[in-house]
């Protein structure tokens, strides 16, 4: 009989499981940038239910007409990451997509700022590393080849510039995961060992 409320408990979760997102992990912000149609790096200055106002800094991939835009992210079960993730003056490198069609009941004016998002705004996956914070233009996530469903692994952090050539499509992938991996003790025992020549000379 003590099996009986295990059994309740472990129906309840899968049920809970299924109406929450369920989708395939697409791979890291390498994998997943270019199926997107804007990649931007920009900072969030408003955020209202489920969407935050993101205003550009830098375009890196893609057209956009606007200096700030509307991103859709989690409400119901949509596949996206909580807004809670993306704190007003935090800065992001976001890879988007656009919202071109309307979904029925995806936007209820009674609730305008709890919706699946508006024709014209950006909606970010979380099926992916869809995005990387940025840091004074270094950026870390799960840039190339992150464990599944880890938004944040352990990585040296890479300059922005680098992850620009990549999305533009100068930069390869083994030479963006390299730039992941260098150890940061051996980075600033470079740096010091430079020092030192400049300094003998």
């Amino acid at each position: 009989m003590r099996l009986l409320p295990a059994i309740f408990v472990l129906l309840l979760c899968a049920q809970h499981s299924h109406a929450e997102c369920d989708c395939l992990w697409g791979g890291s912000f390498s994998d997943v940038q270019a199926g997107t149609d804007l990649v931007v790096s920009g900072r969030v200055v408003a955020a209202a239910g489920n969407s935050i106002d993101l205003r550009i800094s830098r375009l890196l991939r893609g057209e956009v007409h606007r200096e700030t835009i509307r991103v859709w992210l989690k409400a119901a079960d949509y596949c996206r990451p909580e807004a809670a993730l993306f704190p007003l003056e935090s800065d992001w490198v976001m890879a988007l997509h656009r919202i071109t069609r309307e979904i029925p009941g995806g936007f209820n004016p009674g609730t305008p700022n709890i919706s699946y998002g508006r024709v014209g705004d950006y909606s970010l996956s979380s099926c992916g590393g869809y995005w990387l914070r940025n840091q004074g233009n270094r950026v870390t996530g799960n840039l190339v080849d992150g464990p599944r469903w880890d938004y944040q692994p352990p990585m040296t952090p890479v300059l922005l510039d680098l992850v620009a050539d990549h999305v533009q499509g100068n930069l390869d992938r083994a030479t963006l995961k390299e730039a992941s991996e260098v150890d940061p003790r051996l980075r600033e025992l470079m740096l010091d060992t430079r020092s030192f020549i400049r300094n003998e000379n």
